[in-house]
C-alpha cells in the first residue's frame, strides 16, 4: 500500500459499518511502500502481466487458481523476465522540470573584497 493519506485502516470505518470494517481489517496485512520506491511500480507491472497472461479465463475454484498462478510464476521465473525502465532520471529532469528544484549557484564570498 502506498503512503497516500487516505490509505489507512480508518478509511475502512468510513466506508463500512464498524463490525464489517473490523472484520476486513483483521484479514489485512498492510505493508507500506517506501515513499519514493519503484518496487511498487514493478509489482503493478507484474500483476498486470499476470492478469493478461493467466487470469483472462474463468477459474472455477481457489485450488485451480493457485495451480494456474503457480505454473505462470514458474514459467515467468524460468524466462527470467525483467523490467526495462525507459524513463531515466535525465529525461525526468527535462520532462518534469517543474517538479525539480532549480539549483542556483551563489557567488563565492571573498572576505578580502570591499
Amino acid at each position: 500500500m502506498d503512503n497516500l493519506n487516505t490509505h489507512t485502516p480508518a478509511a475502512l470505518y468510513e466506508a463500512f459499518a464498524p463490525t464489517e470494517a473490523r472484520r476486513l481489517l483483521e484479514r489485512l496485512e498492510i505493508h507500506y511502500t517506501p515513499k519514493h520506491g519503484s518496487w511498487l511500480n514493478m509489482a503493478e507491472i507484474e500483476l498486470s502481466v499476470l492478469a493478461r497472461q493467466c487470469l483472462e479465463q474463468r477459474i472455477p475454484d481457489q485450488q485451480t487458481l493457485a495451480e494456474e498462478v503457480g505454473a505462470w510464476e514458474t514459467e515467468r521465473n524460468a524466462y527470467e523476465s525483467s523490467i526495462d525502465w525507459r524513463f531515466r532520471t535525465e529525461e525526468a529532469r527535462i520532462k518534469l522540470k517543474h517538479l525539480y528544484p532549480e539549483i542556483v549557484q551563489e557567488p563565492s564570498y571573498d572576505p578580502n573584497l570591499p
